[in-house]
Order: structure tokens, then C-alpha cells, then sequence
């Protein structure tokens, strides 16, 4: 018995449907071909009219032996933001017990929601500790940058202002922020009618 290692068959039947499949289902919406739907659903004149200009298909093999040709032109540089951050070496200790221990994230493949009870953990975790260090009773989740923690807290104090502070829309930053985090304070807070005020800390009158 010769075995055939190597799938003949086009990709879309195997991943998609049959010709029969395909020509029962075009019968049930009420029309005679895939051309027809298409023509049906996608407006003219957004279509193109002529083949795609698309390299040759390769193998997986070509495909990774010619993406790791590419890769190699890629050019690693070391930081240079600066302003406070700068590379870190982080204790194995912590990398083989937190950060590359699956157990932290539960057994559970990524694609399963369960993987979110293992990320719960780590977050109370954080908050715990935070909460711990600083002496406060409530901690936020974390966020992902900095920028994006400043934003956050933008919206929160303008959303929660007080009945007598409805008209305040005024917003003080301190001009000793990182320029990026102040970029993204511009950014997320004129959609919301929030004006920033970047200045001196030390010197600025708050009464008002």
C-alpha cells in the first residue's frame, strides 16, 4: 500500500465547505453562486477589478527560511527614552516563579476563558502588595504605561467631580510629567472638554 503524505486537495473546500455544502447554502440565501453573493453584498465600487498582485504561494519551509532572511535586517538598538527608564535586570528568582510560572496563569490553554481566573490572581496579588507598600486601603489593577494610568485617572476624577464642581474642567499636570505621558493627557482629554493646565507644582495656586 503506497500512502500519499501530501494533501491534494485546495485549501478552501478543507477549511470552508464542500462544492455540495457550498451550493446548498447558496440555494437557502437565493442565489446561484459565490459571484453572485459577492455581487450582491460588496458595493461595485469598492471591488477590484483585476487580480491581486501577490508573490507567488510558498511552502511553510520557503515561507519561514525566507521570513528569517527578512528578520535578520531588523536592527536592535538598546532604549534611549530616557527620562527615568532604563533597562533592568530582573532576579531569576522572580522570572522562574512569576513570570514563567504556568502556574500563575492556570493550566489552561490561551484560547479558554479559565485563563482569566489565573490572571484575577496575579492582579490581586499586585493590588495586595501595593496596598501593603503603600499603606492605602484600595489599589488599582495596574495599567499598561504610564500615559495610559494618567488618562485613566483624568477621566475617573473629571466623571466623579462633585455636584458643586460640574463646571470645573480644568486639569493640572506637572511639568516635571514625562513629555509622553503629558502627549497622551492632551490627547485623551480634548475629546472630553477637559483643559490641561501644565505648570509648577510648587508654585501654583490651587484654591482656585
Amino acid at each position: 500500500m503506497k500512502l500519499n503524505l501530501l494533501n491534494q486537495a485546495k485549501f478552501e473546500p478543507r477549511h470552508n465547505a464542500s462544492a455540495d455544502q457550498t451550493a446548498d447554502m447558496l440555494k437557502t440565501i437565493g442565489v446561484d453562486s459565490l459571484e453572485e453573493l459577492i455581487a450582491q453584498t460588496i458595493p461595485d465600487k469598492i471591488r477590484l477589478r483585476k487580480p491581486m498582485d501577490l508573490p507567488v504561494a510558498q511552502t511553510e519551509a520557503e515561507f519561514l527560511q525566507s521570513f528569517k532572511k527578512l528578520s535578520r535586517k531588523n536592527q536592535v538598538f538598546k532604549s534611549y527614552i530616557g527620562m527615568g527608564y532604563y533597562n533592568t535586570f530582573t532576579p531569576t528568582v522572580i522570572l522562574r516563579n512569576i513570570m514563567e510560572n504556568p502556574g500563575w496563569y492556570t493550566a489552561y490553554t490561551p484560547y479558554q476563558a479559565e485563563i482569566a481566573q489565573g490572571r484575577l490572581e496575579m492582579l490581586l496579588n499586585f493590588q495586595t502588595m501595593v496596598c501593603d507598600l503603600t499603606g492605602m486601603e484600595i489599589a488599582n489593577a495596574s495599567l499598561l504605561d504610564e500615559g495610559t494610568a494618567a488618562a485613566e485617572a483624568l477621566h475617573l476624577m473629571h466623571a466623579q467631580r462633585p455636584a458643586n464642581k460640574q463646571h470645573a474642567h480644568v486639569f493640572f499636570v506637572s511639568e516635571l510629567c514625562h513629555p509622553q505621558t503629558i502627549d497622551l493627557l492632551k490627547t485623551r482629554s480634548a475629546p472630553i472638554g477637559v483643559e490641561l493646565l501644565i505648570g509648577n507644582h510648587k508654585t501654583t495656586d490651587f484654591t482656585n
